[in-house]
């Protein structure tokens, strides 16, 4: 493909059309997005107090640093980079960090490293997230009277009652962001609206709080040892405002840019508003005895609402933690989709429960993530040793996004002189966040790593793998094998394997063919047909499309059809290839198909159909690698786990016929046989 297709390409990729403004998807908007960074000031703040030694520490001086790091690190990595800079990164509406790559590919290769390195750390977080939001929605209900005497200390009806919510989220998702978004939007809405209103009514307590908003008394904080305790390392547990971010990028196709532009504003003003009424509450009751003898168990967010207000307060950041979870799992669905699509990840079926392209769902990813989640659950048990291990795969996930993001601003804007200071700028600020989160990493943080390993293993072996293929993907003109067919066709000496043989192919042209289809007919035990049907299914931006395009060689018997459905539409090609046929017959492109029995009493022109799809293995004659052909053996069986072609195209119940071709992969030189005679017994 030369460099004139693909910009065209991609000037057609961006004219796919956004998603519009309005109250109802700023509803959805609410309920889809920003669960993860809505839930932050139930355990920020608290966990900085704690790390710097508790209650009794924290004098104004404390307070306002620890609240001004918090307000410009949301300020900083959300608001500039995500929201104003990140967002303008998307590819025909996607966002995340493979639809970022899938902007910057062209300008080196190497950046296929921090795009795999970043998807597998956000997807690891997307199982750990679930898991800790919810275990610790569930823990908080202790604090009401009633339920604690229900559910009491154990730990076990907790663990319970945790997996039954999760299990119940996962199943909701084949409902569709859109339904999900309705559902909780109305319910974060009002989350953020208490936020507001506690924050506003506790400001007055001290408002000197109000200093915050000058960062140099962040800067102040974070390196004066007699202030903050902690360190730098404060910075671990002052990246918990902002661990959401990276989720409302990868959800800007659910929703549309547009309206996170509208609604960030007002989640933002919430968020801090509750946070300076936090910090306004601690300064007043640094000095109260029976606070300090709380110890850990002793969180602001809670501690500060009036005993009326707590039950009500615990109840709604109960729901808002689950509907936290909601962030992490629709953004997966959005990076698995690009992974897809960029050939990182193996294809697996997609189904889309709204008539927007951008809110999708993908059956596996979600019960992987429903494994998985449940795994942390039960091999954590309690959110204070889950929150030991969240955050760390965030921390790398967004320095890989600021790297590909710099790509993106030097080679495709061709604003040099903003990427250098953007690179320099975001880079030392998520370095310092991560070298401080590493100390999470032997409490718990090591889940994470494995699961972000194991994910990034998958990605590594598919790219590798399909490297590998395309050493030996040859396309040949279908113009040049013709005659051969058409003599086959008419070879009575071979046997008829169908009346309509059918291959599918991913090459969309119409002329060309892969060699291994060529092969199979010709040379793998030759094939004979009525008809030869090469078959490509392309799926549109519109959700109802029912289209389809035939090169008929100038002649009858051997077909190359692109199908063109709607990406809502049920792909069962089977269906619509005898539609195809029968239309051909009728204008006499294709001659009848005598089909002598049949159960109908109305004989069919359309003959039978066989659909033979092929596999590839690594053939004996390669020099291949150990370490290359284990690669292969693996993306073939990540293939075979994922799913097959027959599953997808929905072909179960039809005429199938499964054939593996040798994959030429550099061929290695065989030793010519010499003759030689028999020796004398």
């Amino acid at each position: 493909m030369d460099d004139t297709t693909t910009v065209k390409q991609e000037q057609a990729e961006s004219q796919h059309p956004a998603i519009p403004f309005s109250l109802g998807m700023v509803l959805v908007t609410m309920g889809v997005v920003y669960g993860d960074i809505g839930t932050s000031p139930m355990y920020t703040l608290r966990a900085i107090m704690h790390g710097n030694g508790g209650l009794a520490t924290m004098d104004p001086d404390v307070v306002t640093g620890a609240l001004s790091l918090i307000i410009w690190t949301m300020t900083l990595i959300t608001t500039v980079k995500y929201v104003l800079v990140a967002m303008k990164a998307d590819n025909r509406g996607e966002g995340g960090i493979f639809a970022l790559y899938s902007l910057v590919r062209r300008c080196g290769g190497w950046l296929i490293w921090p795009a795999m390195i970043g998807g597998a750390a956000l997807l690891a977080d997307g199982i750990l997230t679930p898991a800790v939001t919810v275990t610790t929605a569930i823990e908080g209900l202790r604090t009401i009277d009633l339920v604690h005497r229900l559910i009491g200390d154990g730990q076990g009806i907790v663990v319970a009652i945790t997996i039954t919510i999760i299990c119940v989220l996962f199943f909701v998702q084949r409902a569709g962001t859109s339904s999900i978004g309705t559902a909780f939007g109305p319910i974060m809405c009002l989350w953020f609206a208490f936020l507001g209103i506690v924050g506003i009514l506790h400001i007055g307590m001290a408002p000197y709080v109000l200093r915050a908003f000058n960062p140099i008394r962040g800067i102040t904080f974070l390196f004066n040892g007699q202030l903050n305790a902690a360190g730098i390392m404060v910075l671990g547990n002052v990246f918990l405002c902002t661990t959401g971010a990276e989720a409302l990028y990868s959800d800007m196709g659910h929703v549309g840019k547009a309206n996170i532009y509208a609604s960030w504003p007002v989640v933002k003003a919430c968020l801090i508003l509750n946070y300076l009424g936090q910090g306004a509450w601690v300064i007043a009751n640094s000095g109260n005895p029976a606070l300090i003898e709380m110890g850990s168990a002793m969180n602001p967010f809670f501690e500060m609402l009036p005993g009326n207000w707590r039950i009500f307060a615990v109840v709604l950041s109960t729901l808002a933690a689950i509907i936290a979870s909601q962030a992490l799992i629709t953004g997966s669905y959005s990076i698995v989709s690009e992974a897809i699509r960029l050939d990182l990840m193996p294809h697996m079926k997609i189904q889309y429960p709204s008539e927007n392209k951008g809110q999708l769902y993908i059956p596996l990813v979600n019960t992987i993530l429903w494994v998985g989640c449940v795994g942390v659950v039960l091999f954590f048990r309690s959110s204070e040793r889950m929150e030991s291990a969240y955050g760390l795969a965030i921390t790398v996930t967004m320095l890989m996004t600021t790297v590909l993001l710099t790509a993106y601003l030097a080679r495709v804007r061709n604003r040099v002189p903003l990427a250098i200071p953007f690179a320099i700028f975001f880079g030392a600020i998520e370095a310092f966040f991560f070298f401080s989160s590493l100390t999470k990493f032997m409490h718990g943080g090591y889940v994470t790593v494995f699961l972000a390993f194991a994910i990034f293993c998958v990605m590594y072996v598919w790219h590798r793998g399909t490297q590998i293929e395309l050493l030996q993907r040859i396309n040949l003109e279908v113009d040049d094998y013709t005659d051969q067919l058409h003599e086959l066709m008419e070879d009575e000496e071979v046997p008829l394997l169908a009346d309509n043989l059918v291959f599918l192919t991913n090459d969309p042209s119409s002329n060309t063919l892969d060699r291994d289809v060529l092969y199979s007919i010709l040379n793998k035990r030759p094939k004979r047909a009525k008809a030869y049907w090469f078959l490509n299914v392309a799926v549109t931006e519109e959700p109802y499309t029912h289209e389809f395009w035939v090169n008929d060689f100038g002649g009858t018997g051997i077909y190359k059809v692109q199908l063109r459905l709607g990406f809502r539409v049920n792909q069962r090609v089977n269906e619509y290839l005898y539609q195809i046929v029968e239309k051909m017959v009728e204008e006499g492109r294709l001659e009848p198909q005598e089909h002598r029995y049949s159960i109908y009493p109305k004989k069919s022109d359309v003959g039978d159909f066989r659909f033979c799809l092929i596999r590839k293995v690594p053939s004996a004659s390669n020099d291949l690698s150990s370490f290359d052909l284990s690669v292969i053996n693996m993306k073939y069986t990540i293939r075979r786990i994922c799913g097959t072609a027959a599953h997808w195209y929905g072909l179960q119940n039809s005429s199938l016929l499964y054939e593996d071709v040798p994959l030429f992969v550099g061929i290695k030189r065989q030793h010519v046989l010499a003759y030689v005679e028999k020796p004398e017994e």
